[in-house]
Order: structure tokens, then sequence, then C-alpha cells
């Protein structure tokens, strides 16, 4: 089992990723804004399902590279830390653009919103990176069985994402309206989310000098 420091420390970095603007939010916030709170928790409930897939593929693909590569830590730390400094200059550069934009769209069935929540976590490159070249660093193969760890930590993110993400669906529409008028607070949001995802990139490039 991962210990304490480490179920926190990656509860934080899914924390950051799940309020980082990408695909996962934009659908769930459009469909939330367009169809009824309703429509944005089912979406959500065929992102899970993603989430899942990804945590079970990702936990039995770890287990076999680090028994096989040992030294994959180093490479899989950088390509991570370097990953979270592009998602932070998305975040803070220029022009950026919030997901709470208020847009018309066609109402959709429940299972097309399931279906279509499904397959946008799916060909999500930001979750893929996260498990692929993130989770792999809060692993200790000190501490117990690879696979198992894998679980727990992927159970971690899958908690604080569809927790998060419910939150914004059903408050999607309340803060689009808000936020509509207030382009300083847009602009808060993505300076805080950048801030947030540089900081982490840096703390993992110190913590891979240091071990």
């Amino acid at each position: 089992m991962p210990d304490i420091e480490h179920l926190f420390a990656f509860a934080l970095l899914a924390l950051g990723f799940v309020l980082t603007p990408g695909p996962n939010m934009i659908y769930l916030v459009s469909r939330s804004i367009s169809q009824g709170p309703m429509a944005g928790l089912v979406s959500l409930a065929g992102v899970a399902l993603g989430f899942v897939v990804y945590m079970v593929c990702a936990a039995f693909g770890i287990t076999a590279l680090l028994m096989a590569v040992p030294y994959t830590y180093d490479a899989l730390r950088v390509g991570g830390a370097l990953y979270l400094l592009y998602l932070g200059w998305q975040a803070l550069r220029p022009g950026g653009r919030s997901p709470f934009q208020v847009r018309s769209l066609p109402k959709d069935s429940a299972r097309k919103l399931f279906a279509m929540g499904f397959l946008t976590n799916l060909l999500n490159p930001k979750i893929a990176v996260m498990y692929l070249s993130l989770l792999p660093q809060f692993i200790d193969p000190g501490r117990g069985e690879v696979l198992a760890q894998s679980l727990v930590l992927g159970s971690v993110q899958i908690a604080v994402s569809i927790s998060v993400n419910a939150l914004i669906a059903l408050l999607a529409g309340s803060v689009a309206t808000m936020l509509a008028g207030r382009p300083t607070w847009q602009l808060v949001q993505r300076w805080l989310m950048g801030t947030v995802l540089v900081g982490l990139a840096v703390k993992l490039a110190v913590d891979g000098r240091k071990s």
C-alpha cells in the first residue's frame, strides 16, 4: 500500500488535473449548461467508466514495465514533469478560453450522453499521460505489490475526479452565468491552475534529482 504522504500528494495532483480545462471538463460543462445538470451527471458516468478502463490497463502495463525495466522511473518522471509544464503553459498563455462559455447544443439521449462521455475520456491524452507518466512516480516497489499500489492510486484519482466533476456538472449553469460578465475571474482561474501545475512540475523535477 502507498503511504499516506504519497496518497495525499497524488490526490493533490489528481485535483490539479481535474480542475485544469480539458476535453472531459469541456464536454461535461457544455452538456450541463445546454441540457441540464442531470445530463452532465449521465455524461460523467461514461467518463468514470473510461477512468476504470485506463486504471486497469495502466496498472497491469505499469507492473510489467517496472519489472522488466527498473530505470523507467527516471524517464517517466521527466516526461511527467514536462507534460505538467505544457499544461501549465496552456492555462497561462494569452487568449486562453474558459470552458464555461455558454453554447447552444442539440439535446442527446441518455445513452448517447453516456457513450460520448466514455469516448471523450478514452480519447483524452491528458488522462492517458497521467496514468502512464505520472502515476508510476508515486509507486514504491519496496512497499508491496506494484499492481495493488497502482489500483489504489487509480482509485484515488477516480474518486477525486468524479467528486469534482459532479460538483462542476451541478454548478456549471450558475458558474457560467457568473463568469459571463466577469472576465477577470476567468483570468484568475486560468492563472491559478497554471501556477499549480508549474509548481507540481518543479516538485517532480527536484524530487527526481534527489532520488
